[in-house]
């Protein structure tokens, strides 16, 4: 994933529904970074830059983990005496 569809998963991720949007004349070169964001709910602050900063590292790290839990499996099975076409047969990896 690119830096802006990080920034938007984490934001999905802190409430539910369309809560925030984006700047249509926005700054800097990109629409979507934080100092564009735009608040829908009345209800909801923006988080600060290092809360968002920190959402992503957080999403960054389970998905990275799943990515090393996927690996080490195939290895076991490898380690079982499995071959590739075998492991595949079984789970697509």
């Amino acid at each position: 994933m690119n830096d802006q569809e990080w920034l938007n998963l984490a934001l999905a991720s802190m409430h539910s529904g369309q809560w925030f949007g984006w700047k249509k004349d926005y700054t800097g070169s990109e629409r979507m970074s934080y100092e564009n964001i735009i608040v829908h709910d009345n209800s909801i602050t923006k988080p600060t830059e290092a809360e968002v900063n920190a959402k992503i590292q957080e999403l960054k790290d389970v998905e990275q983990r799943a990515i090393d839990k996927k690996a080490s499996g195939k290895q076991k099975l490898k380690d079982l005496g499995l071959d590739d076409d075998e492991i595949q047969a079984l789970i697509g990896v």
